[in-house]
């Protein structure tokens, strides 16, 4: 070695060096492109199988699982660039797992290769969802009712069913989760996981099914300075629904669409449409539901008539014509008021149906 020639300042091996001088032998002594242990540990909860995952229990694919859980093991080297990785997962049991890593990368201008084996253990521990389930833990209580009347037992199962629905489309959350349920005086009560869950409830009832929500909150406890709360939500269903006749001041209407502070009305004997509030319609009368209509053929017109025949005994009828029928029509809506057979106009869900009556 001439003198004044650089050297490795390890060996002393002459060039090529790199930055730090040394020679590449001890370069890559000195430098290991990753690090992964042998043994890698995860919790699962054994009630919900929801793992922990960044500090949070929930749901994960397992081949997702298996990257995200190496990716946490996984060291590489801060200067690394150009990675290439692949990952092999075997099952062994229920709890273990074999992970075998494969790791190209360049560190300055030298190329690093690594394989890295570790077993993936799972281990049981309960999340704080199921914890406060088997606690009976519940945030809202969540009430069904419906206004001047007790709910029949179909429109409860059809409340219902919209929670399950509600649920099954909603992105997981593992505090949407319901304790207790049951018939009360007048509806059905239930305890609920979340406040949250409550009220994404009660507005989806609302858009579906009309009427009102209210919600009172009472204190029952207190953790670091801060009040803890429960919620009760009334969600008040109204004594008509989407389509059925009443009596309102008077006169005939059919219900046509919800507003947040009421329904719109459709009269039956003249185009005519008018908004009332909930509080309007509280003592009116449901005169003829949507589910007790028929649709019928038109044997004859003329231009204020329809002759059809009775459902009951297919005699002939003559009634006069709903104001909306069209010459094009083969069909009419009709329902019993007072005994009496009705055309009724449609309603804005039915006006996609014109020629058929909908």
């Amino acid at each position: 070695m001439t003198q004044g020639e650089p050297f490795c300042v390890s060996c002393g091996n002459p060039p090529p060096l790199t930055e730090e001088r040394l020679c590449e032998s001890c370069f890559r002594a000195r430098n290991h492109l990753s690090e992964f242990p042998e043994r890698i540990q995860q919790t699962r909860c054994p009630k919900c199988e929801m793992f922990l995952i960044d500090g949070r229990f929930g749901r994960m694919d397992h081949d997702e699982l298996m990257q995200h859980r190496a990716m946490e093991a996984l060291t590489v080297h801060p200067d690394a660039d150009n990675l290439d990785l692949n990952l092999h997962a075997e099952l062994i049991d229920d709890r273990t797992s074999r992970l075998t890593i494969e790791i190209k990368g360049y560190i300055q201008e030298f190329e690093f290769e690594d394989q890295h084996e570790a077993l993936l253990q799972t281990s049981n521990g309960v999340c704080q969802t199921c914890t406060r389930k088997a606690g009976a833990y519940f945030e809202a209580v969540m009430q069904l009712r419906s206004a001047g009347r007790r709910l029949e037992d179909e429109e409860v199962k059809e409340l219902r069913m919209s929670l399950d629905e509600m649920l099954a489309n909603s992105p997981e959350d593992p505090m949407f989760f319901i304790t207790k349920e049951g018939p009360v005086t007048g509806g059905w009560d239930l305890q609920l996981g979340s406040k949250a869950m409550a009220r994404m409830w009660g507005r989806k009832l609302v858009n579906a099914h009309g009427g009102q929500t209210k919600e009172t909150s009472t204190t029952v406890g207190h953790k670091d300075g801060v009040d803890i709360t429960r919620l009760t939500l009334l969600y008040r269903k109204p004594a008509y629904g989407m389509g059925d006749v009443i009596k309102f001041r008077k006169r005939f209407w059919r219900v046509d669409t919800w507003q947040k502070d009421g329904p719109i009305l459709l009269a039956m004997d003249r185009y005519e449409r008018t908004g009332a509030t909930w509080r309007d319609l509280e003592k009116c009368i449901v005169v003829s539901q949507q589910k007790d209509h028929y649709v019928v053929d038109i044997l004859r017109r003329d231009d204020s008539a329809v002759e059809i025949l009775d459902p009951n005994d297919f005699s002939v009828r003559t009634l006069s014509s709903a104001y909306d029928i069209g010459t094009d029509d083969t069909k009419v809506r009709i329902c019993l008021i007072e005994g009496e057979w009705t055309c009724m106009p449609r309603t804005r869900g039915e006006q996609g149906g014109k020629g058929d009556g909908n």
